[in-house]
């Protein structure tokens, strides 16, 4: 005669005064069960590798099938055949390409008098629904990694100032391997979650090709069920590597289930055994904590013989995208209007940089780097340059200006000598004063092109008497050219116009008034 079913609920405190830490015999007395039936139980959760909390939200039916339903009854030796069969080569599954019924045809050329693919089948669903009790989400190798920060956070102490202070815990794991990664830092700001996200990629080795973030404004700008809004940087740093963004669904856990099993734990392997006290600085924080990450990967999976690390460099390492050869760099985004001498303005480093001239007074995007700056109009990139901090200075491309302008970017001290020696060496001495005149020379540039235009005008000889005058007056400007060929000072001698007697009047002393 079969024994009675259990009750759900006495089922629910055997399990959960068995995560509590009770022993058999504890959990006999304290709930009447006998102690064969809770070691069964017992056995049971062991082979499932799993959590109270799991368990918990499981339903009565859920957990009558996990714990009482009685499987078929086999003959022992094939069915032990089996088992071991499963646990050595469900991995495999999780290889492109590799699907049930190939897994079965291996099974029967190992195996000739074995199970049928139907039993097998059948065989397979119930102790893989005995392993993982959960819904289980089949997981290619090469195909996901899951990102997300903790609940908790650890505490970082600032040697300078005393302050206690907390630190975000980034976590990502990867789909098919379990192979997890993990760093503190600071906040959960756009800068630091893509720097944990390519540290992480870093220490796989390769980029999948999706990342499945939560719905944290450093990754999704708005979040919708059908479309949402990513952030730019984000969505550029999954492009970079390579990788399609694929948010979760707000308020769906499961959609990343992998992650928030991850999350719990490194609670349990990661945080409870940091050193008593506060690090002293976020790396010495993250060096005990890579630690302890590395024993986690290198610890076998419970009820397996095999490790998330070794499980990694079997199936998924080779399953994953090379890195890409340059880092990714955030960018920031401002708007500008090109100024009429064709630049724009980067606030940030008050810094100006050329566009090609027919976008003057045109409003642009400037998108910068730490080591780039690029100039987009209407989704258009229209120049690039290498960004330079210096205040106050112009970075210009040649090609960018009009035909004038490109004349201008050839003006220097030498250009305007070298055509003043042209004309006569009066004339070179006149213009080199001028630019020494100066504090700066480009202040002095248009002068002399102003002043060499005469030549043009009225012709050389009078533009050498004219600098002949100028240079024996001491003044050293256009204006003062200009003055004396007006006033054709040029064509006289210079004797003659000192030599003029001074006129007479009464209100005039004469000379005789200081003997």
């Amino acid at each position: 005669m079969p024994n009675n079913p259990i009750k759900m609920s006495k089922l629910r405190q055997v399990l959960k005064l068995s995560f509590q830490g009770h022993n058999k015999l504890q959990i006999n007395k304290l709930t009447g069960v006998s102690r064969n039936t809770v070691k069964k139980y017992l056995d049971i959760v062991d082979a499932l590798s799993t959590s109270w909390e799991e368990l918990s939200r499981l339903s009565d039916k859920d957990l009558d099938e996990l714990f009482c339903k009685e499987p078929e009854v086999v003959p022992d030796t094939r069915l032990k055949e089996l088992l071991a069969f499963f646990r050595d080569n469900d991995k495999r599954l999780r290889q492109r390409g590799m699907t049930l019924l190939r897994l079965w045809e291996l099974y029967r050329r190992e195996h000739p008098a074995g199970f049928g693919h139907t039993a097998f089948y059948r065989h397979y669903h119930l102790w893989k629904r005995r392993v993982q009790p959960s819904m289980h989400m089949e997981h290619t190798a090469g195909d996901k990694v899951y990102v997300d920060f903790t609940g908790e956070k650890l505490p970082v102490l600032d040697e300078a100032t005393g302050e206690l202070q907390e630190a975000e815990v980034f976590v990502a794991i990867l789909g098919a391997s379990q192979l997890t990664y993990m760093e503190a830092v600071m906040s959960q700001r756009v800068e630091d979650f893509i720097g944990c996200c390519e540290h992480a990629l870093h220490y796989f080795g390769g980029s999948p090709n999706a990342i499945v973030p939560d719905n944290l404004k450093s990754a999704v700008v708005k979040s919708s069920r059908y479309e949402p809004t990513l952030n730019e940087n984000f969505e550029a740093f999954a492009d970079h590597y390579g990788m399609t963004p694929l948010p979760a669904r707000a308020y769906k856990p499961k959609d990343k289930s992998l992650v928030e099993g991850a999350v719990k734990i490194m609670y349990s392997r990661v945080f409870v055994a940091l050193s008593e006290g506060p690090a002293t600085t976020l790396e010495r924080l993250n060096e005990q904590v890579l630690l302890l990450l590395e024993q986690h990967n290198n610890t076998p999976f419970k009820g397996r013989s095999y490790s998330r690390r070794e499980q990694f460099d079997e199936l998924e390492k080779i399953a994953l995208q090379p890195l890409p050869a340059k880092p990714y760099e955030l960018r920031r985004s401002v708007h500008a209007t090109v100024m009429k001498n064709g630049h724009v303005c980067l606030s940030v480093d008050k810094h100006y940089y050329s566009v090609p001239y027919g976008y003057i007074s045109k409003k642009v995007r400037i998108l910068f780097s730490v080591s780039e700056v690029e100039i987009y109009y209407k989704y258009e990139r229209i120049a690039t340059h290498r960004r330079v901090r210096s205040a106050h200075n112009y970075s210009t491309e040649g090609s960018h200006m009009a035909s004038q302008h490109q004349v201008q970017v050839a003006w220097n001290p030498d250009y305007f000598l070298s055509l003043a020696r042209v004309i006569a060496p009066e004339v070179e001495h006149y213009i080199s004063q001028v630019l020494l005149k100066k504090r700066h020379p480009e202040q002095a540039y248009k002068i002399c092109n102003g002043i060499l235009s005469f030549g043009k005008r009225i012709g050389h000889e009078r533009l050498i008497r004219a600098c002949q005058r100028g240079h024996a007056y001491g003044l050293y400007s256009y204006r003062a050219i200009e003055d004396i060929l007006q006033k054709g000072l040029d064509l006289t001698d210079p004797e003659e116009s000192q030599s003029t007697p001074m006129p007479s009047h009464d209100n005039i002393r004469g000379n005789h008034y200081y003997q």
